[in-house]
């Protein structure tokens, strides 16, 4: 495989705007993307997003809404049950995986090693080998042992990084929003983008 290959993962906590951007983000960038998408990620995507937004059918709803340019990449789809796919062995070379967003239950299953779904195998292989794990939960507010399993993942070696767009850029839009996390996701697995303005030491310039 010549493109660079990233795994991304949608689980059921409410945000799917910010995991369909970054997945856009990545492919107009010609990579590679392995897609694991949980039961409840799956009726997240289409809760949020309307019918048309199916998982099957994302290729196509990612080029209506953000341009021709997503076909640069390619998406493999993992099913979330299958263990013995390419991305739950640290032998295969994916050089980054984020979780976006993340539901709580799957917290809970990365914090403590648990790999009983692939979403969580895949998470797993990233903090054995070293590799960019970023972990979007989107929840709030948090109880104890939620906070607790984030300081577990990010003593483990995952970037914890929450859903939480900010306004400095003066957003007119949800999809600006979308964009400032999804450009935070993109950087904190090491790649450069233009999704949002760096701050310039004033609001909106």
């Amino acid at each position: 495989m010549s493109a660079e290959s990233v795994a991304i993962a949608i689980t059921g906590a409410s945000g799917a705007i910010y995991a369909t951007r970054t997945l856009a983000a990545l492919l107009e960038r010609g990579l590679h993307v392995e897609l694991i998408v949980s039961d409840y990620g799956r009726r997240l995507v289409r809760d949020e997003l309307g019918d048309e937004a199916t998982i099957e059918r994302l290729l196509p709803y990612l080029a209506a809404k953000y341009g021709e340019g997503v076909g640069a990449g390619s998406i493999n789809l993992h099913s979330n049950r299958d263990l013995g796919a390419t991305i739950a062995s640290g032998s295969h070379r994916c050089s980054g995986m984020a979780i976006v967003p993340c539901s709580m239950k799957t917290l809970a299953g990365v914090a403590h090693g648990l790999s009983r779904s692939l979403v969580e195998r895949a998470a797993d292989v990233m903090l054995k080998e070293r590799r960019r794990l970023v972990i979007v939960p989107r929840e709030t507010p948090m109880s104890l042992p939620q906070l607790r399993n984030m300081v577990l993942c990010a003593e483990a070696g995952a970037h914890i990084l929450p859903a939480m767009p900010a306004f400095y850029q003066l957003p007119k839009t949800l999809d600006d929003l979308a964009d400032f996390m999804a450009g935070k996701i993109l950087a904190a697995l090491g790649f450069d983008h233009d999704l949002y303005p760096p701050w310039s030491g004033r609001a909106g310039s």
